[in-house]
Formats: C-alpha cells, sequence, structure tokens
C-alpha cells in the first residue's frame, strides 16, 4: 500500500532553541541564510484559479472557488489524510482526610480531576505487623463495587460527581473506617482503565499513615499537613485548622489495646497529573492543474486547531532529498536552514481551521512536507514526509528507492540464473538436508558470490540454512512418553530432541514464565506450582521460567546474597527440589533465573560500605566493579551498565567466574535446572555468558537485554533496526549460546495496538520489524512479565488487546512466552487453543512468515504455507486466494486459518 493512502503519524517536538521568522511585507522576503547577501525573493500575488483576500489575506483552494470558477479546476491529486492527535492534559489527584459521619469515624477521599476510567488499587497496613506488605482491608471497610485482587489488594471504581466548575468532571471515591480498628496505614496507586496507566508518588505507592508505628519512608502523604475547609468539589484550601484525634477508646478484648494510636489529623492534598487525550483531526491535499503558468497548484487545507505552519521542499528526480524551488511563494514564506521553506497557513473565513495554496511547475518530480502545529507538534506520514508525487514517472505517495528495486531484481535474477533448485527432503534420510546444506554454504562463501551477490541475498541463503537445520532437528525426535492423566492427539505428541549443548533447545519450545511479581507473598509458590504441573502440560508449555531461587534483600528475589541459600520466600530447597522434578516428569523443562549482574553484600568494609560477601562464595571488594562511586569496589571497570541498588560484580576477576562457573554447574546438578534465564545481561560483557554457557551446557537459556526503542518528537520511529541491532549485538558476544527476549516486537506492537498503525509490524523489506525478523531461532517473544505487568505495571500491555498479541507472537516464528496472569485468566481458553494450533501445524523458531497485508488497520501474514492469520479491525479473509483455508479459531479483532 503506498504511503500517501495511510493515515500519517502526529509526533511532538520540543524545541530547546526557538527559532525566530522575520515577518517580510507583501512585495519581497529577506533571505537570511547568508548574512553576507540580503537576497530578495518574489512573492506571488495570485495563483491560477485561486483568490486572495487582503481583509483575511486568506488563500482561496479551488473547491472553494465559486462554482463558475471551480467549473474550470482539473484536479490531478485529491487525498485527506485522517489525523489521530495526541494532546496531554493537566489535572489534579486530591486526597483529603476528615472526619466522618460521627466522632468514631474518619474519611478518606480520593478524587481525580481528568477525565477516565478510574479504579484506585488499595490495601492496607494492620498494627503491629512489622512487614511492609499490603492486606486485605476489613469486609466494613470497603466501599461498594470493591473487588479483591488476589489475596492482599482491593480494587474499588471511582465515581464521577459534579465539579464545583460548570464543563469540568470529577471522580471520586470514599472510604470510611472506625478509628478504633487496627490500621496504622493505608497504601494505594491510581489506575485509568483507558489507558492502563498507573499512577504513583514519587514512584510508589500513596501511604496514609493513620498510627505510630510506621515510620516516613518516603512516600507518605499528609503527614505534616492541617485540615482546611473546603468549598465545592475539589475544595479549596482557606484557612488552616488543625483536627487531633486523642484516639483512647480500645476495642475490648482486641489484641490492639496495648497498642497506642496517634491522633489524627484531617489534610488535604492535589498532586499534578496529565493524561493523553486523543482527538480526530484531517489534512486535505488537493494538485490542480494550472495551464496558464505551465504548473499546478497545490492546496492543503486542514482542521488541525491552532496555528500551524508547513515546512516542505520539492525533488527534481523523484528522490526523497529536499530542494528549495526558484519560483515565487505564498506570502510570509521564509527559508529554514537554507534546506527548506516554511510557510504559515492562513486561518479560514468561518474560524474552523486553515489553507494555503502553493504554486509548483511542471518540472518537479514530487512535493514534499510536514506540518508544524503550535510550535511544539509536527506531523508526518508513517515516520516519513509526506510525498505527494508531481509526476507519473514517480510512484505515488512513496520515497523511490532505486537501491532497494535493484536489489529485489538482482535477487530474482540471481534464484533464476543460478538454477538453485533444493533437493526435496526425505523425512526418514537426512542425505539430502546435508547436500543442500553444503551446496549453500558453498555457494554464499564463493569469492564470486561475494562480489556480485546482494546483502539480501546472502540472508536469503542463511535463512535457508536454518530452515533445513530446523528439519534435521524433527528428523532424530522422538515420541515423548505418554503420562497418566494426560490426553494427546498423534498431532499433537511432544518431541523431545536429541541433547542441544548451544542452548538454544529444539526449536519448538513454547515458554511459560511461571511466576508474577506478588508470587512470593504465598510462602509456598513452589508448592503451588507443583500441583499444576499436569495441567501446565496439558495446556501445551514444554519449558517454564521459575523465579530466582537464591536468598534475597527483596523479597522477589532480585537482590541475591547467598548465591547457595536457596531458602527464599518462594519456598524451600527441597520443594524446589521437588517442583523440578514434578515438572521434568510431566515433560517440562526448567529455567532457572539467575542473576549475575550484581550481589547484595552481607558485611561493610572499614569505611561503613557494604562490599563485603559472605557465605560459600566469600568475596572482598575486589569482586566490585571500580567505577561504580557507590560501592568503593577494587576490581576493573564495569564491562556494561550499572545497577547501582547494589554491588555490580566484576567478572573480568578469574576467581569470580570460578565461584560462578561452579555454582551454576553445582543448579544443573543438585536443583536438576535445564537452563537458564539471565537477569539484566546489559551490566556485563555477554562473552561471559558465552563461558557460563560452555561451563553448564544448559539445555535453553535467554538473557534479559532490555533496551529503550528509538523514538523522535515522542512518537515512535518507524525503522527499530538500531534497537533490535543492539540485541543482536549481545546475542553475538554469547557466540549465538542464548536467545534475548524481542523487546523490540513487544515495544512495536504497544504502538501498533494503541495507535491502530498495523504496518508497523513490517519492515522496510517486507519482514517482521523485530528480532524474529532477523534471527527468529534467537527471538523469545513476548507481551507480558513480571516487570512490565502484574502489580508494577511499568510497561503494560494494551488493555483489551492481549489476544491480538498472542495470536502474533504464538502464530510466528521464534520461541513464545505466556505470561502466568494471563494463563490463569479468562484469557486461557483463547491462549490454550492458539497453543494446539501452533503445535499442530508444527511451527517452530525458525519457520517462514510472508506478510500479506499490513496497513493501517490490519495485519495479515501467511506461515509456513500452513497458517493464515490476521489481527486488527480491519479486513483480510484467507479464503480468497482460492486455496482450502478453513477458520480456525477467531475473536476479538483477530482470525486464524489452517489449511483443510
Amino acid at each position: 500500500m503506498s504511503a500517501i493512502t495511510t493515515a500519517p503519524l502526529l509526533f511532538r517536538l520540543r524545541h530547546r532553541h526557538r527559532h525566530h521568522r522575520r515577518r517580510v511585507d507583501s512585495l519581497t522576503l529577506i533571505h537570511e541564510c547568508r548574512p553576507e547577501v540580503s537576497k530578495k525573493l518574489p512573492l506571488l500575488s495570485s495563483f491560477c484559479d485561486a483568490r486572495y483576500s487582503n481583509a483575511r489575506r486568506d488563500f482561496v483552494p479551488a473547491q472553494a472557488l465559486p462554482s463558475a470558477e471551480a467549473s474550470t479546476t482539473e484536479f490531478t491529486f485529491r487525498k485527506t489524510f485522517h489525523l489521530e492527535r495526541s494532546e496531554q492534559v493537566e489535572g489534579k489527584i486530591t486526597i483529603r482526610l476528615e472526619r466522618g459521619r460521627d466522632e468514631d469515624y474518619w474519611q478518606l477521599i480520593v478524587g481525580c480531576t481528568l477525565p477516565g476510567k478510574w479504579i484506585l488499587h488499595w490495601g492496607v497496613r494492620y498494627m503491629g505487623y512489622a512487614s511492609s506488605e499490603w492486606g486485605q482491608p476489613p469486609m466494613e471497610m470497603r466501599p461498594p463495587g470493591t473487588i479483591p485482587i488476589k489475596d492482599y489488594a482491593v480494587e474499588t471504581p471511582l465515581e464521577e460527581v459534579p465539579a464545583s466548575v460548570e464543563g469540568q468532571t470529577f471522580y471520586e471515591l470514599k472510604i470510611d473506617f472506625n478509628s478504633s480498628c487496627p490500621i496504622s496505614a493505608i497504601n494505594f496507586v491510581l489506575r485509568d482503565e483507558e489507558t492502563s496507566r498507573w499512577y504513583k508518588h514519587m514512584g510508589r505507592d500513596f501511604k496514609v499513615l493513620l498510627g505510630d508505628c510506621l515510620s516516613d519512608d518516603g512516600n507518605v502523604i499528609g503527614a505534616k499537613k492541617s485540615l482546611s475547609t473546603w468549598t465545592g468539589a475539589l475544595g479549596k484550601i482557606s484557612n488552616l485548622l488543625q483536627i487531633t484525634e486523642d484516639n483512647e477508646s480500645e476495642r475490648d478484648g482486641s489484641k490492639e489495646s496495648k497498642l497506642k494510636r496517634w491522633g489524627l489529623h484531617g489534610f488535604y492534598e492535589e498532586h499534578s497529573v496529565s493524561k493523553d487525550l486523543i482527538s480526530s483531526n484531517s489534512v486535505i491535499v488537493s494538485v490542480r492543474h494550472c495551464p496558464e503558468r505551465n504548473g499546478s497548484i497545490l492546496d492543503i487545507e486542514t482542521d488541525l486547531p491552532g496555528d500551524v505552519v508547513i515546512h516542505w521542499g520539492v525533488s527534481k528526480d523523484g528522490s526523497n532529498r529536499w530542494e528549495i524551488p526558484s519560483e515565487a511563494y505564498p506570502p510570509e514564506t521564509t527559508i529554514f536552514k537554507n534546506k527548506a521553506l516554511q510557510t504559515p497557513l492562513q486561518k479560514k473565513d468561518d474560524g474552523h481551521g486553515s489553507i494555503v495554496s502553493i504554486p509548483v511547475s511542471d518540472g518537479l518530480s514530487a512535493f514534499m512536507f510536514v506540518l508544524k502545529v503550535n510550535d511544539n507538534e509536527w506531523l508526518n506520514c508513517k515516520g516519513n514526509d509526506f510525498y505527494i508525487a508531481l509526476s507519473s514517472s514517480v510512484t505515488v505517495g512513496k520515497h523511490y528507492a532505486p537501491s532497494d528495486a535493484n536489489n529485489e531484481e538482482e535477487f530474482r535474477t540471481y534464484t533464476a540464473s543460478d538454477g538453485l533448485e533444493l533437493d526435496t527432503v526425505d523425512s526418514g534420510n537426512t542425505d539430502g538436508i546435508i547436500s543442500n546444506i553444503r551446496h549453500l554454504v558453498n555457494n554464499i562463501s564463493s569469492e564470486r558470490s561475494l562480489k556480485t551477490k546482494s546483502r539480501a541475498i546472502q540472508e536469503s541463503i542463511l535463512q535457508e540454512i536454518e530452515k533445513l537445520a530446523a528439519e534435521a532437528y524433527g528428523i532424530f525426535r522422538t515420541s515423548a512418553p505418554k503420562f497418566t492423566g494426560v490426553s494427546h492427539s498423534e498431532d499433537e505428541d511432544l518431541l523431545t530432541p536429541v541433547k542441544i549443548a548451544s542452548g538454544t533447545g529444539s526449536g519448538f519450545e513454547i515458554l511459560c514464565q511461571g511466576f508474577n511479581w506478588e508470587s512470593h507473598k504465598s510462602g509456598r509458590w513452589y508448592m503451588e506450582l507443583f500441583d499444576k504441573a499436569l495441567e501446565l502440560s496439558d495446556i501445551g508449555f514444554t519449558v517454564i521460567w521459575l523465579p530466582p531461587p537464591t536468598d534475597s534483600v527483596s523479597p522477589e528475589g532480585y537482590m541475591p546474597t547467598d548465591l547457595y541459600n536457596l531458602n527464599s520466600r518462594y519456598g524451600n530447597i527441597d520443594e524446589l527440589k521437588a517442583v523440578v522434578k514434578k515438572l521434568q516428569e510431566v515433560g517440562i523443562k526448567v529455567l532457572g533465573d539467575v542473576v549475575l549482574n550484581h550481589r547484595c553484600a552481607q558485611y561493610r568494609n572499614q569505611n561503613g560500605i557494604w562490599n563485603i560477601f559472605g557465605g560459600r562464595m566469600n568475596w572482598d571488594d575486589r569482586a566490585v566493579v571500580s567505577d561504580d562511586p557507590n560501592f568503593q569496589g577494587r576490581g576493573n571497570r564495569s564491562s556494561g551498565d550499572h545497577f547501582h541498588a547494589a554491588p555490580n560484580i566484576d567478572h573480568s576477576q578469574d576467581f569470580v567466574r570460578r565461584d560462578i562457573k561452579e555454582w551454576m554447574r553445582w543448579l544443573r546438578e543438585e536443583i536438576g535446572y535445564d537452563g537458564w534465564r539471565f537477569d539484566f545481561v546489559r551490566g556485563f560483557w555477554g562473552g561471559y555468558i558465552k563461558e557460563y554457557m560452555a561451563a553448564t551446557e544448559p539445555y535453553f537459556a535467554v538473557g534479559e537485554f532490555w533496551d529503550s526503542l528509538s523514538y523522535a518528537y515522542g512518537q515512535m520511529d518507524r525503522n527499530q533496526d538500531a534497537h533490535r541491532q543492539r540485541i543482536i549485538d549481545w546475542i553475538n558476544t554469547t557466540n549465538g549460546t542464548a536467545g534475548a527476549f524481542d523487546v523490540t516486537t513487544k515495544g512495536i506492537l504497544h504502538t501498533v495496538l494503541e495507535k491502530c498503525e498495523y504496518w508497523r509490524l513490517s519492515d522496510e523489506k517486507g519482514k517482521p520489524p523485530g528480532v524474529l525478523g532477523w534471527w527468529p531461532s534467537r527471538a523469545v517473544t513476548f507481551i507480558e512479565n513480571h516487570d512490565t505487568g502484574s502489580t508494577q505495571g511499568h510497561w503494560r500491555f494494551p488493555a483489551g488487546k492481549e489476544m491480538q498479541g498472542y495470536s502474533y507472537i504464538l502464530t510466528h516464528p521464534g520461541t513464545p512466552s505466556v505470561f502466568y496472569d494471563h494463563i490463569f485468566s479468562g484469557l486461557r481458553p483463547e491462549i490454550e487453543s492458539l497453543l494446539s494450533i501452533r503445535k499442530r501445524n508444527k511451527i517452530h523458531c525458525r519457520s517462514i512468515v510472508e506478510i500479506v497485508k499490513a496497513e493501517k488497520d490490519v495485519y495479515a501474514a501467511i506461515i509456513d504455507d500452513k497458517l493464515a492469520m490476521k489481527i486488527g479491525p480491519g479486513n483480510y479473509d484467507a479464503t480468497r486466494n482460492g486455496r482450502n483455508w478453513t477458520v480456525a479459531m477467531e475473536g476479538k479483532d483477530y482470525k486464524i486459518w489452517e489449511l483443510s
């Protein structure tokens, strides 16, 4: 689909240096790019078939002309671009504590001034308990509509109430509690279900203290505030009145009778909050022929509010290189950095929108532009400039790239002239596969090929080698043993490959993340998974990722101390051994989550710095990198990024690597882990991972290389090659022995689903845009994990669109990972069906994707010529291509077909 037939993007730009435009009269334009020369440029006083109104300084385009004039206008192009603009609005979160219906009751009131579907996620802390974890409030404290969240919190929707200012909205929730209840604090965060965004206080929970047994740890609100008098629903702080409550009463027989509650103080606080609201606009571009001046007039009309400026240029050769035309320009046009022209659009007579008309000569090939709104918002088209073809020799709305076209032609010529025909491989004989691989390797490595074949051709050959290698793996696969109570059809039998020491498995793995951020709170998580092992196997998982097993400063396990102490919040070492053995008995490989980048020390040095370690790995400060000023290490400089919350380990030290390899071998032998999930691998060189992999020979391994995607002016760039290249580079440093989480694909899916921009799922070469498009056998795809989702919600997948995400990753190559919270939720039946379809069609990590549609509102692909899929609200029907496709499953905005 051509670029101009898709909706453009809106992206923001905040100028650090504002460029001032000199206003000029209607006769001359001063060229300011060369100080030594004041060049006067002619301005156009009138255009063909256009009128200039001196009163309003408006250009009137052809569609607005009287019928007599419009009848002579010849349009050669006309297109409406629909825009979705993101506008940030500011508001307040209000928190108020005041007396309730009588002297024994108080009321906490949480409100928000922004529109949305607001949910209060909250819990309480009870007196006498040293734990910092939340608990559920008593039933009498829960407002109507409250629902429990597992065993630690509840959620209650805010209700819309009349606001004090007409035309505004206000949302509010009141929580009543008795002053004698044994609660020391109320903790909460606010969530907007419309955007799935969480609002916190200084990056942490809001905390309202009700007792004197908790200290102020930085997120307490209202601790030293006084209650004010309010007028209106939003409230205004006026005369400060301190209201104290000396709660001397105690409940008879209560364990709280010996706990003294401090006097409660009413307070009112406001916290700034912002939200992006989506508004719809359009831009109409028209080109009309003007025979009187041997050229055309290009009209640009928009209903965008505010001041709109067009930055524009032309092309003479069909390329995307901007040039400044040498002809008359509209009034107030200035030259911008000697590279482009900028012209303000004129307000329309009716006050709605603005317009400009620009003359272009017949000798030009294309007109290119972007729009700037109110000095800080920019509009472009799918990450590129708007590109309007003025000549029939150029593809309309598309950047003409001769080099790309030549590469495609070279590839077609190569495949035809070289006669590269692969033998038909018999499933029981590897001779044909070996012969074909040798043929391909010889072809790509020959001196003639290196000189004459394009990179695209070589990549295609490498993909074919991977595909053949996957077929070779399948030859050695045997049926897995059946287990009591497990029913598999012949097509769904799990296949066990030969031992593979590279850590990349067989290619048919389906990974389950077997925990979330709150799993440690049960205290017996290993036993819960033990009970679910057979169930997880029945669902279709072949690999499970368990949480970090070691003793840790943080209960989640990611701040390890004594690495040999495997008694954690998830259970003890015996329970860990039991669950690993049980999972393996039902055919599931087990990954251990190892945190190698950092380690929390048990002792301080002579300066009081925590950098001396205990236990069997009793390192001193030589094990800590020297360039982290927080921990005064005496090791070498870090080979990666710093994790500032704990001492970063220096893996260049021989004794460190020796101890880590010994520990990991112990985990393999003593616990029985089959592989690894490596935490925060950005913190140290991937070559050390290669060494640890060689020492432990795992079945499967994946690294967490988390990096920010590329954004420009607040919007995601279309091209994310640099981002996925950094992940690929890390995999290369491990010598390809480990895979990596495909963060690129997750990030792109976010924007695709949030903004309905499904065209992003195809890169410039028509391949998937993530790591799975370049190195699928090393890409572990996912849509959510314990960091991005769960109760942390650092980067939550678009709400209500999870099944579109799973429909993508579970039908595509790569190794898909499914998040625990999604498995045991209402999504489970659909996820199970997708897993069954993937297994039935033997989709693997090296499967071939043919993208057949990637447009504004729909993405469709065929995988291995066995499976067809589509996501998005747009139309695609696989049955129309003449093949025997039948619908395998469908849901909201997704559909899967199989060949019958």
